[in-house]
């Protein structure tokens, strides 16, 4: 029995790209323009541009609020870089982990520029309705940057610990005084037999 050659078989057609790959592509063309401080460019991503910062509550919807953030982001660290350390597509959004980087030349959230640099984790929720980009959820704990920045304190710090008295001194006083009347007296205890 002799074997007939097989035909050469047609090239493959080239896979389509699936939508967890098409929202991992927007969400990086998205972050490699706003790196490019191409705010227009960067905001044009989205189909209904939007930004909610959940650390102050803060919300910039349409092109024009999105770009009007990004500048403002610009102009107090005109050297930012958001630097992604992974990106996980989920069932209906794209979460990124990274971190912030850039120097405080010019004002922020009413604060002059003081010359700092700051560097910090931010974790970035896409959301999508399908293909389409909806909004970038931006989580980020605010006091790391202000005491970056020389104005936050950390609270376990003796600095903290002043300030916390001296800014909130009735909350102070009541939690001593919870602390003091609630506390065990274990010295009288006896142990169980």
């Amino acid at each position: 029995m002799t074997e007939t050659p097989s035909a050469p078989s047609a090239p493959s057609a080239p896979s389509t790209p699936s939508l967890d790959d098409k929202r991992v592509a927007m969400v990086n063309e998205h972050m490699r323009l706003e790196n490019a401080y191409d705010f227009p460019a960067c905001a044009g991503v989205f189909a209904r541009p939007q930004y909610t910062l959940i650390a102050d509550g803060e919300l910039y919807e349409g092109a024009d609020r999105v770009c009007y953030f990004l500048g403002q982001n610009h102009t107090a660290f005109p050297d930012f870089v958001f630097e992604p350390t992974r990106v996980s597509p989920t069932t209906d959004a794209v979460v990124v982990e990274g971190r912030f980087t850039g120097t405080q030349l010019g004002p922020w959230r009413g604060l002059p520029a003081s010359g700092r640099k700051v560097d910090f984790q931010m974790c970035l929720i896409f959301e999508f309705d399908g293909e389409s980009m909806i909004n970038e959820k931006v989580y980020f704990d605010l006091n790391t940057p202000l005491e970056q920045l020389g104005i936050g304190d950390d609270y376990n710090s003796l600095r903290g610990k002043l300030t916390a008295i001296a800014s909130h001194p009735i909350v102070i006083i009541k939690a001593l005084l919870y602390s003091l009347t609630h506390r065990r007296n274990t010295s009288k205890a006896k142990p169980t037999p």
